[in-house]
C-alpha cells in the first residue's frame, strides 16, 4: 500500500504520522498544490487511527470541540465526496445512562454543558430510554439522548485513504521510525527512511501518542498522557442494539456492527507505554469492563468474547488539542492530541490544511504556544537559530 515515491525525494511539506489527522492533511495539502510525503513508523492508519473503537460520538467530545465534533462526522458520513470511498459510517442515536444518584447529577451536568455548546442532546426518562433501546437494563436512572452519533469500522479507513492519497500523487513512506528531524538550508531533512531521508520545505508532526519527543525538538517541552483503551469484541449475536451507549461516568462504549458483534471499547485502562512498546491488558480492569457492559445490556450474558487488543489516546495537560505553528517562521506544524479524536478528526486536519495553504483559519484555542512560558511565548522558538 505505498504511494509511488517522488525519486528527488524533496517535497514542499512532509507530514510525520499517517493516522485520520495527517492523512487528511496531508490529502488537502496535495489538493491545494503542495508536493506532499506522508511518512509513518507503521502501515497507513494502523496505529491508533486503525485499531480505536470507531466511535463517533458528541456524549464523550469536549464542549469546546463540539462544533468539530459535528463537522467531522459529517465529513465520515460523506466519505465518498472527499475521500473517494464509501467507509462504512453509520449515523444512528447514542444515549449515555445513569444508574446512580451521582451518575444522575454527572450525565445532567455534562449534558447541560453540551448543549450549550451546541450539541442537540437532552436528558430523558428511563421509560422513554427504554422505548428507544428496549434491551437496556431496567435499573436505569436517566439517559441522555443525542441523535447525532453513529459508528464506523475503523480498519476501512486506511484503504480508503491510500486510494485517495495515490490520486492525488503523495508519497507514501511505511515502515519508517523517524528519529531526526533536522534543519537543512531550505526547510527539514528527515529520517531514517529506506532509501535515503527525506526533505520538505515544511514539516507537520501528526504522531499522536509518539509527539512528545518530536515536539520537544522544537522547544516545545508539552508532556503527552497516553490512554490504553482495552478493546473488546464479542462474536457475532442476534441485534440487541439500535445505536450507541455509553456510560455517564466513564468512556466505556458499547456498538453492535452489521454482522452482529458488539464492540466494547475505553472503560478501565491497559497498562504500558505505546513509545516504549510494552502494552499490556490490566485483567482485573478487563474484566471490570466487561462485567459493566452486561449491566448495561443483560443480554452480553451469553455473548463470548472474540479478540481483545488496544486502542491509544493521547492528551495534553489541558486536555485539548494541539493545533498550529511549532516556529516563527511557519514551517513547522503539529495537529493532535485530541480526545476522542477519530470523530472531528478529518475536520481538524482539514483545517490546519487550510491554515498552511494560507487561509484565514482560526486556530488560537489549539495553538501549542500556550505550553510556553509567558515571556516565550510571542516569540517562539526556532530550532534554525
Amino acid at each position: 500500500m505505498t504511494v509511488a515515491h517522488q525519486p528527488d525525494r524533496s517535497f514542499d511539506i512532509a507530514v510525520v504520522g499517517a493516522g485520520v489527522m495527517g492523512a487528511t492533511t496531508a490529502l488537502f495539502l496535495a489538493r491545494g498544490g503542495m508536493r506532499v510525503a506522508l511518512l509513518d513508523r507503521q502501515a497507513l492508519s494502523r496505529a491508533a487511527s486503525g485499531v480505536n473503537a470507531g466511535t463517533l460520538t458528541l456524549h464523550m467530545t469536549r464542549a469546546q470541540l463540539i462544533g468539530h465534533a459535528i463537522r467531522g462526522r459529517e465529513m465520515w458520513l460523506d466519505s465518498r465526496s472527499w475521500l473517494g470511498e464509501d467507509v462504512g459510517a453509520i449515523g444512528t442515536h447514542g444515549l449515555s445512562l445513569a444508574f446512580t444518584e451521582d451518575e444522575e447529577a454527572l450525565l445532567r451536568q455534562r449534558a447541560a454543558v453540551r448543549q450549550q455548546a451546541g450539541a442537540p442532546i437532552e436528558v430523558i426518562s428511563p421509560k422513554r430510554a427504554l422505548s428507544i433501546m428496549p434491551t437496556l437494563n431496567p435499573g436505569i436512572r436517566a439517559a441522555a439522548y443525542c441523535a447525532l452519533d453513529g459508528h464506523i469500522p475503523a480498519y476501512r479507513v486506511g484503504r480508503a485513504y491510500a486510494a485517495a492519497l495515490r490520486r492525488e500523487n503523495v508519497a507514501l513512506f511505511e515502515h519508517a521510525e523517524i528519529d531526526t528531524i533536522d534543519s537543512v538550508a531550505d526547510g527539514y531533512r528527515i529520517g531514517p527512511v529506506a532509501g535515503g531521508a527525506v526533505t520538505a520545505r515544511r514539516v507537520v508532526l501528526a504522531s499522536g501518542a509518539w509527539l512528545e519527543p518530536m515536539l520537544a525538538r522544537f522547544g516545545h517541552a508539552i508532556p503527552i498522557a497516553g490512554l490504553v483503551n482495552q478493546l473488546v469484541v464479542t462474536e457475532p449475536m442476534r441485534p440487541v442494539m439500535n445505536g450507541v451507549v455509553s456510560i455517564a461516568n466513564g468512556l466505556l462504549s458499547l456498538k453492535q456492527f452489521a454482522n452482529g458483534s458488539v464492540l466494547i471499547g475505553g472503560g478501565w485502562q491497559g497498562a504500558g507505554d505505546a513509545r516504549r512498546g510494552n502494552l499490556r491488558v490490566v485483567p482485573e480492569n478487563l474484566r471490570g469492563n466487561v462485567r459493566l457492559a452486561r449491566h448495561v445490556l443483560p443480554q452480553l450474558e451469553d455473548a463470548r468474547l472474540l479478540r481483545i487488543w488496544f486502542g491509544l489516546e493521547s492528551e495534553t495537560p489541558d486536555a485539548m488539542p494541539l493545533i498550529g505553528s511549532l516556529t516563527p517562521r511557519e514551517d513547522a506544524y503539529v495537529i493532535g492530541c485530541v480526545h476522542s479524536g477519530f470523530t472531528s478528526g478529518p475536520y481538524m486536519g482539514h483545517l490546519l490544511a487550510r491554515r498552511i495553504l494560507g487561509e484565514a483559519v482560526d486556530l488560537s484555542d489549539f495553538d501549542p504556544a500556550r505550553f510556553l512560558p509567558t515571556s516565550l511565548a510571542s516569540g517562539r522558538p526556532d530550532m534554525r537559530r
